[in-house]
């Protein structure tokens, strides 16, 4: 293979040998699969004499051996391109015929080491198992309290709510009926400025009220105004009055599950 050209490609990195066996292993498994798919292996024939023959396909075992033939140059091939933890594969020979280079013993199977006892780490497993039982039982606690008092925030909230709308009705009622009785009176006023003239014992007099002559009011625009704006924010409260009651139920009925819970 040309060192220049490989130079410029990333090989292909592995955690660990066992990834390179098992690789090796899969492939095997999956041409073995279809070889007996294709080649089905073949009875024994019974001899009258010495029973039962084991007669083997001859077919099927050229194919075998010349498909492990390939495999086995495949991945020894492309050793040269593979890593293993960062280190590359020097001799792919016992990965891919699962012996030495002397054909004597098979791969060692991986040793199983411990790790040596460190206090510390034990302290700090304790300390980590404390901790989540005390998550655990904050937790609980939460789940006891929390639905109680996200119930009895909610309606305290809704029951002042409730209490503001009530309040701003009251005083737009007042205002209005302050602005309607302003009104009454100019309007009787204006009535009685513009009245025809009447005759009393003889002598004309002109039905002009208590005022008399007095014409519109300085603020008669303003109170107009003023009068005009408190209608609408009655047209608006009429409107809003189905929400607010709607809220007030709603604030009832978690007191009452507050207080069924207490």
């Amino acid at each position: 293979m040309d060192t220049t050209t490989s130079a410029g490609h990333r090989k292909i990195e592995l955690q660990s040998a066992e990834d390179f066996s098992y690789l090796i292993a899969n492939l095997r498994r999956a041409a073995a699969e279809h070889i007996s798919e294709a080649f089905p292996p073949v009875p024994p024939s019974v001899s009258s004499t010495s029973g039962p023959v084991d007669k083997e396909d001859e077919l099927r075992v050229q194919i075998e051996q010349l498909v492990d033939e390939y495999i086995t140059r495949t991945f020894t091939l492309a050793a040269p391109n593979l890593v293993v933890n960062g280190l590359p594969i020097v001799d792919p020979t016992p990965f891919v015929t699962g012996k030495d280079k002397n054909g004597k013993s098979k791969l060692a199977e991986p040793e199983e080491q411990h790790e040596p006892f460190d206090g510390r780490k034990r302290n700090r497993v304790m300390e980590l198992v404390k901790q989540e039982e005390e998550l655990l039982s904050e937790i609980a606690a939460l789940k006891r309290k929390a639905p109680r008092e996200a119930a009895v925030n909610w309606g305290e909230k809704v029951r002042s709510g409730v209490e503001g709308d009530e309040r701003v009705l009251r005083e737009t009622t007042e205002s209005l009926v302050k602005a309607v009785g302003e009104q009454s009176w100019v309007e009787d006023e204006r009535r009685k400025s513009v009245a025809p003239t009447v005759v009393e014992d003889g002598r004309k007099k002109n039905n002009t009220g208590v005022l008399g002559d007095v014409g519109p009011l300085e603020r008669q625009e303003g109170v107009e105004r003023d009068f005009a704006g408190v209608v609408e924010a009655l047209g608006r409260l009429k409107g809003d009055m189905p929400a607010a009651v709607a809220r007030m139920e709603r604030a009832r009925v978690a007191g009452e599950y507050v207080v069924t819970e207490r």
